[in-house]
């Protein structure tokens, strides 16, 4: 059975592990109010798995405003500070998650947390999560930049681990985790939280992580490689 499974399995966490979109939305509305705008939909919903600084371009620009370095470093200033408050109340586990990382951990199968969120506010969430939960974590502000969708966070991960990623799972719940994750060359299973998801390769669409079962996972994956 150990031939079958996969050289690890590496989560998303936001609206992946924990239903902190939600949380997100409220600081990022917040902000927008403080700025004298609204937050617009279209807006939000391309911001879901995008890092920090990139969320903050999108927001100023949604709401008229220079989207300017030093403009992008205090928006992300105030969005980090209303986010570890929100975080600190309490961050719900998504469906099944919890015992999809106990299934993993019970196998012995190395795990990872490969999160766009920075590292802050991951450490807030890693007190949900338990740190004993993963092998490694990749934070958004640890990838020189090279956030999702590029396959870095992923690919960084597989290299912390020492296993090819092309033998590895990721569990992502949005379009620009998901690129990144099969650009990395993983195969990946796509549970939708916030946006939809649409069939392509390498990817499994799951409604929720109650479902997740890594052997069967495994036989996915393709032949080892060398």
């Amino acid at each position: 059975m150990a031939d079958a499974r996969p050289a690890a399995v590496l989560f998303d966490m936001d609206g992946t592990l924990v239903d902190s979109e939600k949380l997100w939305s409220i600081s990022l509305s917040d902000y927008a109010v403080h700025r004298g705008g609204e937050l617009g939909v279209a807006t939000r919903e391309a911001m879901v798995g995008s890092n920090m600084s990139t969320s903050m371009r999108m927001l100023l620009a949604d709401l008229g405003l220079p989207a300017d370095p030093a403009n992008v470093a205090d928006a992300a200033d105030w969005v980090e500070k209303r986010s570890a408050e929100l975080f600190r109340q309490g961050l719900p586990w998504r469906p099944g998650a919890r015992e999809a990382l106990a299934q993993v951990r019970a196998l012995g199968v190395p795990c990872a947390l490969v999160t766009s969120t920075i590292r802050s506010l991951a450490e807030i969430a890693l007190d949900t999560l338990g740190r004993d939960s993963f092998d490694v974590t990749v934070c958004g502000d640890e990838v020189d930049g090279r956030n999702k969708p590029d396959p870095e966070p992923y690919l960084r991960a597989a290299r912390l681990l020492d296993v090819d990623p092309r033998r590895c799972v990721a569990v992502e719940d949005s379009p620009t985790g998901v690129s990144a994750a099969v650009a990395a060359g993983c195969t990946v299973v796509a549970v939708p939280c916030e946006v939809p998801l649409e069939p392509g390769e390498r990817r499994v669409l799951l409604s929720s992580l109650e479902s997740f079962d890594v052997p069967a996972l495994s036989a996915l994956l393709p032949d080892a490689v060398a």
